[in-house]
């Protein structure tokens, strides 16, 4: 578990640990440098399965390699400092792995708002079963929204050392290149419905809500690199697509900034199938988006935020 000025969160999120219907875990917490008492909050749980490290501020990626080279079980998870697991993932996810020692199980999750968990809500995936890792990744990069996050993957040791530790040079979208390479070295994708990550959602100064143009750089050099990856492993008409809509995604985010970005973005796509994404949007900006197009919409859209942040 990598940890940044985690005080509001981590204490749940460990308590959703202890409460595990099983028991034979370690946690190895890293903390990255935190200065908001998270250390205090840390020191306060005695148990001998949890380990606390301490270094100066390395970035996400950079704690969850200390927190691997530091561990020693035979199945890894990966665990942000804001989730919440149901009593019975570990024990589900352990069962199913055990029985299939190649292959790597996922889980189902939902969102929740405002530190509310009454707020939580599934939200079905079309890869909610047992799929070949490449089938698992274009089936779920297809719509451009393809969730994998952490927390959601129990993986072999043995896989890891297959696939590398996390690129510390990313780190808006990281787990995205991360992943696919886990994924594709990988056997098969094991769904475990069992297993429930509660996603905390609406964090500010999360990594995932960064917005500067190093977040946007490590966004685009982790499409980059994940799609690479796909197409290298299968390029079939389906893996082009999936990623081709990977990239017209980046595009609709990113748009109208960083027009060197969105050139090579472009480039990208020019060796694939054509997208097929369309601009993602609802109300009035769907009313706006028929009327003047997705751009002048987009570019409309980023007046009115930015007039809010003045």
């Amino acid at each position: 578990m990598p940890v940044y000025n985690a005080a509001s969160y981590i204490k749940d999120s460990i308590q959703s640990l202890l409460v595990q219907t099983y028991t034979k875990w370690e946690l190895i917490v890293v903390n990255d440098g935190s200065t908001d008492g998270t250390d205090l909050i840390l020191s306060a749980f005695i148990d001998e399965r949890i380990k606390v490290f301490h270094q100066k501020n390395k970035g996400q990626s950079a704690a969850a390699n200390q927190a691997f080279n530091l561990s020693q079980g035979d199945y890894i998870k990966f665990f942000d400092a804001d989730d919440l697991l149901s009593p019975k993932f570990l024990a589900s996810q352990v069962n199913r792995i055990t029985k299939n020692p190649d292959c790597i199980v996922s889980a189902q999750w939902g969102r929740f708002y405002d530190d509310n968990i009454n707020t939580f809500k599934l939200n079905p995936e079309p890869v909610w079963m047992d799929m070949p890792p490449d089938e698992w990744l274009v089936t779920a990069w297809m719509n451009a929204q393809p969730m994998m996050q952490c927390a959601l993957w129990l993986i072999p040791r043995n896989t890891l050392r297959l696939s590398g530790l996390w690129d510390e040079k990313l780190s808006l979208i990281n787990d995205f290149e991360f992943f696919t390479r886990v994924l594709l070295n990988s056997k098969k994708v094991l769904f475990e419905p069992e297993a429930t990550l509660y996603y905390r959602s609406g964090l500010t100064g999360s990594i995932s809500g960064a917005k500067t143009r190093a977040a946007y750089e490590s966004a685009f050099y982790a499409i980059k690199g994940a799609c690479d990856r796909l197409l290298n492993y299968r390029n079939d008409t389906k893996a082009q697509l999936a990623c081709s809509n990977i990239w017209q995604n980046f595009i609709y985010e990113i748009y109208p900034k960083h027009t060197d970005l969105i050139t090579s973005a472009k480039t990208n796509i020019g060796q694939l199938i054509k997208p097929t994404l369309s601009y993602p949007c609802g109300g009035c900006t769907k009313i706006a988006k028929q009327l003047i197009g997705w751009k002048a919409t987009k570019r409309l859209k980023n007046k009115i935020e930015n007039s809010h942040h003045r």
